[in-house]
């Protein structure tokens, strides 16, 4: 194995340890399926893996992963497969099976994820993207004007009327 080869190999394992969580996380939110956030989170890593001797090293990481699974999230969206999975409910009982938190813990975890989705939801997708990879991925507004291909105005509007948004649905049901 060269020296190139093994700094790769290191660097797309720490890549993976640091950041997985926050791709999956930033995917899930968009798509809102756990099945299709793992498979565009694994697509962002394989791809990733690909092009890990291309990328030159400028502290921008969590930004270039998450630049790359914006790009397959707007690609997922664009198809119009229809896929059978298991219902919602069902998926939930199975997961919660596997978890040993506390009831009380749970119904107020459940409680919040959902008051959130709600509010993401009523969000326009532009608003949705931007605020999910301000605060999911912890970039600069310049960075996710590059990602999406929008003046940083647009980008700061979109998170300003987000905001805004999203305030006032937590605040009505809370």
């Amino acid at each position: 194995m060269t020296q190139q080869t093994a700094d790769d190999a290191y660097r797309f394992a720490q890549w993976t340890a640091e950041h997985w969580g926050v791709v999956r996380g930033f995917v899930l939110s968009l798509v809102q399926r756990p099945d299709v956030a793992d498979d565009v989170t694994q697509e962002t890593f394989r791809r990733a893996l690909e092009s890990v001797g291309k990328y030159t090293e400028s502290g921008q990481a969590r930004s270039y992963l998450l630049k790359i699974a914006d790009r397959l999230v707007v690609d997922h969206a664009r198809q119009k497969q229809r896929e059978v999975t298991l219902k919602e409910t069902k998926w939930q009982r199975l997961q919660d099976e596997h978890e040993s938190h506390q009831p009380d813990q749970l119904a107020s975890q459940k409680e919040s994820q959902q008051q959130l989705n709600k509010a993401l939801n009523l969000l326009s997708e532009e608003q949705r993207r931007v605020l999910l990879l301000r605060y999911y991925g912890e970039m600069k507004f310049s960075e996710i004007a590059e990602i999406t291909q929008w003046p940083v105005n647009t980008v700061l509007s979109h998170c300003r009327r987000g905001l805004l948004a999203m305030r006032d649905t937590l605040h009505d049901s809370g």
